[in-house]
């Protein structure tokens, strides 16, 4: 399987380590050799129809900033979906970073995969928030699959999880913690009794937190995982301006220390019933969605089967690497093992 690359930052960079990591296991265990042939970040791209030198890539991004430099195979000011369209890949990798002030990039990224045949495996977010039924409409239209699973929980299977429980059951409602910078603030919150700035320049300054939080304080990030999940799961066309958004941007202390001494926790939900719903709410302490620091915790009331509840690490560029890489196999064996 031949890959692109267009976004080649933190999540980028962790899937080619990953790939060369596994390599002679992901051989055995499913006949997978991927070859990247392009590599496209802000400043260039690197192309070879033979395949790229992971180690080569690696080392050059990080001494000069861009692959533009690799000798022989770097190119400067580059048309993305020009690249794209042309480079010869089967399969693109969009894993530029998540702008809502800006969408039209990544979602021209897409239209170029699809309509130049190649299947498509996306972990930006903001492309599906704002038009994911044009797209999948688009990639149906092209018989191309088009692949998530890493926009909601990084490495978790949430997803993958919930269209299987629906298979067989009927989801009624969902409620999920789906942002690990939210949650490790309101975490520090009760646990440290600090006040919502201090506990955010706490995340800042571990990596839990960019330095402009915004999408995540205010429950944008979180939103736009809630339409992802309504369209996906649920089959609701759904976008962002569907989704009732409150965050937790400067949440009082005492609003975490009442819910406290009622047994209770305050956490940035995500809920999926009649509404779309994101917003600080209380829930039981100890409970199935009271996770701790920056870790996710999805639960899925179903008709049947009572609640299912999924929790673990839901950020992370090796953990979003995993997801893109399970994404990977997925249509690498749909595929019937071919390209």
């Amino acid at each position: 399987m031949k890959i692109a690359i267009v976004g080649f930052g933190v999540v980028g960079q962790a899937l080619v380590r990953l790939l060369r990591e596994r390599s002679g296991e992901l051989y055995r265990r499913h006949g997978f050799a991927p070859r990247i042939v392009a590599a496209i970040d802000t400043r260039g791209a690197a192309l070879s129809a033979q395949g790229l030198d992971i180690a080569a890539l690696l080392r050059t991004k990080a001494s000069d900033g861009t692959v533009a430099t690799i000798p022989d195979c770097g190119v400067s000011r580059v048309d993305n979906e020009q690249v794209i369209a042309e480079c010869g890949a089967h399969v693109l990798v969009e894993a530029t970073p998540s702008s809502l002030r800006d969408p039209q990039p990544a979602i021209r990224h897409l239209k170029a995969a699809f309509r130049a045949g190649l299947h498509v495996v996306s972990v930006n977010k903001v492309p599906l928030a704002v038009a994911f039924p044009g797209l999948r409409e688009l990639a149906d239209y092209n018989r191309v699959m088009f692949r998530f699973s890493g926009t909601v929980g990084a490495g978790l299977p949430v997803l993958a999880l919930a269209q299987q429980c629906a298979l067989g059951d009927e989801i009624l409602s969902v409620r999920a913690v789906l942002n690990g910078t939210t949650n490790y603030i309101l975490w520090r919150m009760h646990e440290a009794g600090l006040d919502f700035a201090a506990a955010l320049a706490e995340a800042v300054r571990l990596g839990y937190a960019e330095t402009d939080p915004s999408a995540d304080v205010d429950g944008v990030d979180t939103a736009m995982k809630t339409v992802i999940f309504a369209n996906v799961v649920l089959d609701r066309a759904a976008t962002l301006a569907d989704v009732q958004v409150a965050g937790i941007r400067d949440l009082p202390r005492e609003r975490i220390a009442t819910a406290a001494a009622a047994g209770r926790r305050v956490k940035l939900l995500a809920e999926l019933g009649e509404k779309l719903r994101v917003g600080p709410q209380e829930i039981e302490a100890h409970g199935p969605l009271d996770v701790p620091a920056n870790l996710n915790a999805v639960s899925l009331s179903l008709r049947h089967g009572g609640e299912v509840t999924l929790r673990g690490p839901g950020a992370g560029g090796v953990e979003t690497a995993t997801g893109v890489l399970r994404d990977l196999l997925d249509i690498w064996h749909a595929l019937g093992s071919a390209p």
